[in-house]
């Protein structure tokens, strides 16, 4: 049996979840609400505040599902309680972020700024202090929401291994390379 999937999901107090027909997951907390569409074929049952997804057969269909929307909804719950974030730096000469509002500006070394608009549901802050490299804050309910934008901001100006330069995740190791030696 997957061992993700048959881990029961403790609900903390504060947290509903209702299965309505058709396999529609619904957790509401006090961050938000979330949703997800469960797959037909697995069960989702809630006793005495313990969430469990179970699975028909050993089919391996139905294994690499159990799996994954035990990870969904349990990602759902912890959202919707403590909620997400991801902190990103731009490391590199002149290098500058800016938000107004929902709108991110930044300023990657291109001969123009890139404008990216950031959804509703996702908090955007940007920090540049004196003596540190500038940062893009997301904050927010949805883990996969939060990485898709995460990865389109990085994607901009991915790091590159001689320098260093570019958007990184914060604490996040870059390989480097030596570059050329002479003669």
């Amino acid at each position: 049996m997957s061992r993700i999937g048959k881990a029961p999901i403790e609900l903390p107090a504060g947290v509903t979840v209702e299965v309505s027909k058709g396999n529609l997951v619904k957790v509401k907390g006090p961050k938000g609400e979330l949703s997800e569409q469960v797959d037909p074929d697995l069960s989702v049952k809630i006793e005495e505040g313990v969430l469990t997804v179970e699975r028909p057969s050993e089919q391996k269909r139905h294994k690499s599902m159990h799996g994954l929307y035990r990870s969904l909804i349990n990602n759902m719950v912890v959202g919707v309680t403590e909620g997400y974030r991801k902190e990103m730096e731009l490391v590199g000469v002149g290098y500058r972020a800016k938000n107004t509002g929902q709108l991110l500006e930044l300023t990657l070394g291109y001969s123009h700024p890139i404008m990216f608009a950031v959804p509703a549901e996702v908090k955007l802050t940007t920090t540049a202090e004196k003596g540190q490299t500038p940062r893009v804050i997301l904050e927010g309910i949805d883990k996969q929401l939060i990485g898709q934008i995460a990865a389109k901001v990085k994607a901009f100006r991915k790091s590159e291994p001689y320098k260093g330069k570019g958007v990184k995740f914060l604490g996040e190791e870059i390989r480097r390379k030596q570059g050329k030696t002479a003669g």
